[in-house]
């Protein structure tokens, strides 16, 4: 056997090394992917609650009601309304400060991941001064 055939054999072993290793690498590649997919998700959530949260308690602040809080923090983003609960305390009196306090059950949908953690709640807490 010449060099040359040498040369080649010694190619192809090492482009069926690279498969090998490519093939042990990427599964672990895409979970991490994965994963980094669904923390950014439950983050946006995290800032979708704490605009809630913020809308919640400026309604407060202004009408006593707790189902006007609820609708405002209902209606400051797109998160499903049945994930989300809003609790009010303080207030009443014109000066008071008056807390609302939105969480949410982030939903984990990203394959694998989702079933690994499972739904991730976030909460998001806001004050202000009755007017």
């Amino acid at each position: 056997m010449g060099d040359g055939e040498r040369q080649h054999d010694g190619n192809r072993l090492e482009r069926g090394q690279a498969t090998v290793e490519l093939a042990l690498v990427l599964p672990v590649v895409v979970l991490l992917l994965m994963i980094l997919i669904q923390a950014a998700l439950v983050a946006k959530d995290q800032l979708l609650v704490q605009h809630a949260a913020r809308e919640a308690a400026r309604s407060a602040a202004v009408d006593p009601d707790a189902a006007v809080a609820r609708r405002a923090a209902e209606g400051a983003s797109n998160l499903d309304r049945h994930r989300l609960t809003v609790s009010l305390s303080g207030g009443g009196e014109r000066g008071d400060r008056t807390t609302a306090r939105v969480s949410y059950r982030s939903p984990t949908d990203v394959p694998l991941v989702g079933r690994l953690i499972g739904d991730v709640t976030v909460s998001g807490s806001v004050t202000m001064r009755v007017e």
